[in-house]
């Protein structure tokens, strides 16, 4: 903090007042589990902050899993490198705006009349640090030649004599890949010129993610640490798998007992939610049936939570596994369900997008009308996959125009009669 100019001495002023900091300790691990490094960092106490005086935006994007999933699935199919580079404590590069005065840190001591800490710089806890930290990086991509995603803020685009090279960022996470491994080296030259960074070389484990290559040149991105962890959390680790995640021949309504079920029933359906949005399209119906149960969990609810983790013990390593190909397959499906909500009588839309076979984007969500009819209710379905379909369609033609390849057809197939009629009128 001190090489980067994070803080200086000062007096506060009257009328101000300071934030307080605390120290946080965390074991950083591998892909395997691990001990990679244990890691001291100081937070600031940011709850305390006042909006309009310590910090006014607050906004900071990350990048889609769905654009995650693309860039892999991209590199795998040209045979491009994935690189990764950690940007070293990322925050304390970020120039503050606003005035923000701190409680001197535990072990940290003062010269001369000083009692606090002016902040020049951001540091982990308050509330505008992603933003500033973020504005800092965005700025200094672009300025060495990248031009800003038009359909993700987080994916940057460069093409020199064409050749092509994509930066994706999460946060400090930086994946690189690209047609020309002297124009990616260049890149990360550039970049370590301004912001200290670890280079880990070809990706391997990112956003809790693993990478894992295959025999047959494909890569499956899977989380089986992860299902490890939340099975073991909630004490369903030696449990019997079953084959599938909802039990069909059981119906679940709303209760309006007094008394919830004594199990962390929110706590699970958050950590299935994850794995779901990350490498998990098996579970989204089943992931979205229980967690309209989130306001009075019963018994029944919590069985059904638990055979989730159930069909999880016999799947830890499913995941999404993207295989070279000659031709950039791209195709969406829609479907619903008709009334299937036994309280409201609501039908539920689902949807996935698959890319060279494997899917980079779905999901599972009821639907807020009631349908009087099946075609209704997989009309509702299909506007939802157009909408989601033309977002990804587009951010793939985008990428692909750097390559010099034609982008594809969006086509979606719905099985409804009815509904193809009247959509393609």
């Amino acid at each position: 903090m001190r090489l980067r100019g994070v803080f200086r001495a000062a007096k506060l002023p009257n009328g101000q007042r300071a934030i307080g900091t605390k120290w946080v300790f965390k074991i950083k691990r591998k892909a395997d589990g691990s001990i990679e490094k244990y890691k001291a960092r100081l937070v600031a106490k940011g709850f305390k902050q006042k909006y309009g005086i310590d910090y006014t935006e607050t906004f900071s994007p990350v990048v889609k899993y769905v654009t995650l999933r693309m860039i892999i699935a991209i590199a795998k199919y040209f045979g491009w490198p994935l690189d990764q580079l950690d940007v070293v404590t990322a925050f304390l590069y970020g120039i503050m705006k606003e005035q923000v005065f701190c409680i001197v840190p535990e072990g940290v001591e003062l010269d001369g009349n000083f009692d606090c800490l002016e902040l020049v710089k951001a540091i982990y806890g308050l509330k505008q640090a992603s933003r500033v930290w973020n504005e800092t990086f965005d700025e200094f991509v672009c300025s060495i030649g990248f031009q800003v995603s038009a359909f993700d803020p987080c994916l940057y685009i460069k093409v020199v004599d064409g050749h092509c090279v994509l930066v994706l960022v999460y946060v400090d996470d930086v994946l690189i890949t690209g047609s020309s491994p002297e124009l990616i080296s260049r890149t990360k030259t550039d970049l370590k010129t301004r912001f200290e960074m670890t280079d880990s070389g070809k990706c391997a484990f990112v956003l809790g993610i693993e990478l894992v290559d295959g025999p047959d040149g494909s890569v499956t991105m899977c989380q089986r640490r992860y299902v490890d962890d939340i099975l073991k959390r909630f004490a369903m680790d030696e449990c019997k798998a079953v084959v599938s995640p909802v039990d069909m021949s059981t119906r679940l309504v709303p209760s309006d007992a007094a008394t919830k079920v004594n199990a962390p029933f929110r706590e699970a359906v958050g950590a299935l939610m994850h794995l779901m949005t990350a490498t998990r399209p098996d579970i989204a119906y089943a992931v979205g049936y229980v967690s309209r149960f989130m306001e009075n969990p019963q018994e029944e609810h919590w069985v059904a939570v638990k055979r989730i983790f159930r069909y999880l013990q016999g799947t830890k390593t499913h995941g999404i596994c993207f295989k070279p190909g000659n031709n950039i397959d791209f195709r969406g499906y829609s479907d619903a369900d008709w009334a299937g909500d036994l309280a409201d009588r609501k039908s539920t839309s689902g949807y996935t997008f698959m890319l060279m076979g494997a899917p980079v984007s779905w999901g599972s969500k009821k639907q807020s009308s009631v349908s009087l009819s099946t075609s209704e209710a997989e009309y509702i379905a299909l506007s939802l996959a157009i909408q989601e379909g033309k977002w990804i369609h587009r951010l793939l033609c985008e990428i692909l125009a750097d390559t010099n390849e034609t982008g594809p057809e969006l086509k979606i197939r719905e099985d409804n009669q009815s509904t193809t009629t009247s959509a393609t009128k």
